[in-house]
């Protein structure tokens, strides 16, 4: 029972110091799609914060391959980043995005499913081990560290077979998201019991049309959007940070990958607001020196200018199910200070991500990047509504034979490295 007491004492000296963190300022603070007013609301910001599933470098767990590394330390940092992205989209996707966790109280049982999902085991869909192994396909040694690019590619692999979650992922290219391409790949088919439940929107066959309407009806697989960017040379260009900051403030919002190379986080935010930058773009060194400069360092960063990120860069023991089927999920959120760096000082490679759950989200996404992306001189990306005519023709990538459920994968490396040769890139790409 002290011990108990303890630990829950420690807790709450971790909580106050987090607090501490932020500057007292009326500013807003904008976590993934919501806001938080510093001076009134921080205990409601730590919890938003603390809420998001936090996933670091592990050790002991079972050899990567069988005869792999049995610790990603050092090298696995954008693939944890890449797994608290997709992790969040999860959530947003069983639960809501205004789910919210609470030590030591019981959860729905969806939570502990998409916790399942990213154990380090060979057998769970988004582990370590299945990303590390489907990065080869990639151009990858196990044990690489990868990019925000190559980290997309292989959650789109991976997404096909997870029947449970049943995403869809797009990722773009040639900084080009294609809204034809998109609802290509999202708008299915959910047919009457005696056909699949699921089906590509032209899979429809003159038998299922001539069933009549109450035969099929038009559906909408969840969606996985990741933008790759890269937003400069040799660092980030100025006249792209309002439009950077403006996804943070977009309901869609899974934040970005990012950091600097071998250096990975996954931002969630940002403190202040856009239009609160001073001389944004005046001066062309600006954001020079240190790549991370914190708000204790001698030169801290302006009100507005500083990104909020979880850092995986913490290694902690493997952790399995329990004998009840649950996961002590303790390890899995961040109850430490908040980091924060600023954005000049971010390195220009990086990945968006976005979540619509339904068709209509999408809808609204595209109206926001009207609204707010494009409206600028240099564009941060691009949205086009038709399929460029110089592209190779769109085809949703499909799933391979092998299927998997829930938290269950394949575990034969043959069939993923087969899976890999089968596949044409550049489709892949789009």
């Amino acid at each position: 029972m002290e011990s108990v007491l303890s630990k829950y004492e420690n807790q709450i000296t971790i909580f106050a110091d987090y607090l501490e963190e932020f500057p007292d300022t009326d500013e807003l603070v904008w976590i993934l799609g919501k806001q938080h007013l510093l001076k009134t609301e921080k205990s409601k910001l730590l919890s938003d914060i603390s809420a998001r599933l936090w996933f670091t470098y592990r050790r002991k767990f079972s050899p990567i391959g069988g005869t792999g590394p049995s610790s990603d330390a050092g090298w696995g940092c954008m693939l944890r980043c890449g797994q608290m992205m997709l992790a969040q989209a999860l959530i947003c996707r069983h639960l809501g995005r205004d789910w919210n966790w609470e030590k030591q109280k019981e959860q729905p049982k969806e939570y502990q499913r998409i916790l399942q999902c990213f154990l380090d085991r060979k057998d769970c869909c988004y582990s370590i081990h299945q990303m590390a192994q489907m990065g080869v396909g990639e151009g990858k040694s196990i044990g690489e560290w990868f990019g925000p690019n190559t980290v997309a590619q292989v959650l789109k692999k991976l997404a096909l077979f997870d029947e449970w979650n049943s995403l869809a992922v797009y990722v773009s290219m040639d900084n080009t998201v294609v809204i034809e391409d998109i609802k290509k790949m999202c708008r299915t088919l959910s047919l009457s019991a005696d056909t699949p439940a699921e089906r590509p929107l032209e899979s429809l066959t003159a038998s299922t049309q001539s069933k009549g309407p109450s035969a099929c009806c038009t559906a909408w697989k969840p969606l996985l959007l990741i933008v790759p960017l890269r937003l400069g040379i040799n660092q980030i260009n100025p006249v792209y940070v309002d439009a950077f900051k403006e996804c943070f403030k977009m309901p869609q919002s899974l934040g970005a990958l990012g950091g600097k190379p071998n250096n990975a986080y996954y931002f969630i935010g940002f403190l202040g607001d856009p239009g609160l930058i001073p001389g944004l773009g005046t001066s062309p060194g600006e954001g020079n020196g240190s790549p991370f400069q914190y708000s204790c360092l001698e030169n801290p960063t302006e009100p507005g200018d500083e990104l909020i990120f979880l850092d995986p860069h913490t290694t902690q023991t493997f952790v399995d199910t329990e004998e009840n089927g649950t996961v002590d999920d303790q390890t899995f959120h961040c109850l430490q200070p908040p980091q924060r760096m600023n954005i000049l000082n971010l390195d220009p490679s990086v990945a968006l991500g976005f979540f619509c759950k339904e068709e209509k989200d999408f809808d609204s996404w595209c109206s926001l990047v009207q609204k707010e992306i494009l409206k600028e001189n240099l564009r941060m990306f691009e949205l086009v509504q038709k399929h460029p005519s110089h592209w190779p023709p769109f085809v949703p990538p499909a799933k391979p034979e092998v299927t998997t459920t829930g938290a269950e994968f394949i575990d034969s490396t043959e069939q993923l490295e087969e899976f890999d040769l089968e596949e044409d890139f550049e489709i892949l790409s789009i």
